[in-house]
């Protein structure tokens, strides 16, 4: 399984510790953000992102900055793109379960590299269920197309 991620200037460290941790548990990372610590700005790295997710060149997404909000704005901004910004695991799973959701994104001034591994824990190892909420994810699709 493919995840790409992307980080701003702020989210290096975290990246490199999440990229890490979750190449060691077999996904294969590309990684679409900076490895500076030199100011950039995060919607270039969040739509990477989410590009390739929406082009199926990858099948989740990961992006990181300050907060984990205007990266995953800028990540939601492409068609087929449902974003989760969490600063904890149960919104995380649920994010999975109930919206399928394809891009985590959270932030680094927010959460430790702990609490990160966990969300993404429960991020990736709970599928969707499918079932009562597909009518909703539909409905979410659909508002694109308007």
């Amino acid at each position: 399984m493919k995840i790409a991620m992307g980080n701003d200037h702020s989210a290096v460290e975290l990246k490199n510790e999440i990229k890490t941790y979750i190449e060691a548990k077999g996904y294969e990372v590309i990684d679409f953000g900076t490895n500076s610590s030199e100011s950039c700005d995060y919607p270039v790295y969040g739509e990477k992102v989410g590009r390739a997710v929406a082009s199926g060149d990858v099948d989740y997404g990961i992006a990181i900055c300050g907060t984990g909000i205007g990266i995953g704005i800028a990540a939601g901004k492409v068609r087929g793109v449902r974003v989760c910004t969490c600063s904890e695991p149960y919104s995380a799973r649920l994010s999975r379960m109930h919206n399928n959701t394809n891009v985590l994104s959270f932030g680094a001034r927010v959460i430790g590299v702990e609490m990160a591994k966990m969300i993404v824990d429960e991020w990736l190892d709970n599928p969707y269920e499918g079932g009562r909420h597909e009518r909703r994810v539909a409905q979410l699709m659909e508002i694109e197309s308007r």
